[in-house]
């Protein structure tokens, strides 16, 4: 026992900076990933934001009385129709 202090003494300026030098590390560590989850909360916030934005123009507009949201819909089918029936023809004249 008298041994291992005896050794431990002459060590222990040097066990004391290898300390500090990690302690300082891991300061900077838990301040970068403090920095990194405020720019994340930041970005996160601005989406969050601009999707609400949107769904609310979306709501706008479906809830409009004069859009009729099936009729356009229902065209949009047609068009895809006629343009994959004109396509097909195409493909079929080459």
């Amino acid at each position: 026992m008298e041994g291992y202090i005896a050794l431990l003494i002459p060590l222990a300026p040097f066990i004391m900076v290898c300390f500090i030098v990690w302690t300082k590390h891991q300061r900077k560590l838990a301040e970068l990933q403090m920095q990194n989850t405020a720019e994340r909360a930041a970005l996160n916030a601005s989406t969050t934001t601009a999707l609400e934005d949107r769904v609310r123009v979306l709501e706008r507009i479906v809830t409009d009385k004069g859009y009729d949201v099936a009729t356009q819909i229902e065209a949009l089918r047609d068009a895809r129709k006629v343009d994959a029936v004109l396509e097909s023809r195409k493909t079929d004249a080459s």
